[in-house]
């Protein structure tokens, strides 16, 4: 969750070659409503991904969960 939604969905498009989804969030201590940034990244892109969000936003909530499946045919494995 940031402020700066756009902005690190824009980085994470053209620096990741991901696309994300957006879902619209509400805090349960502030209240406020937030963009929630969901992006699958391979194991590889993890590093990255996290250095391209503290650049943009160092104060950005991030949670990284391990997935064992991604199915459908715009997900494609990056070449390393």
């Amino acid at each position: 969750m940031t402020d700066h939604y756009e902005e690190i969905s824009d980085a994470i498009l053209h620096r990741l070659g991901r696309g994300t989804t957006k879902l619209l969030g509400k805090g349960g201590y502030t209240d406020e409503q937030k963009e929630i940034i969901y992006a699958v990244v391979t194991r590889l892109e993890v590093t990255k991904l996290k250095s391209i969000v503290n650049e943009i936003d160092p104060d950005a909530f991030i949670t990284i969960m391990p997935t064992h499946e991604v199915r459908g045919a715009r997900f494609k494995s990056a070449i390393h």
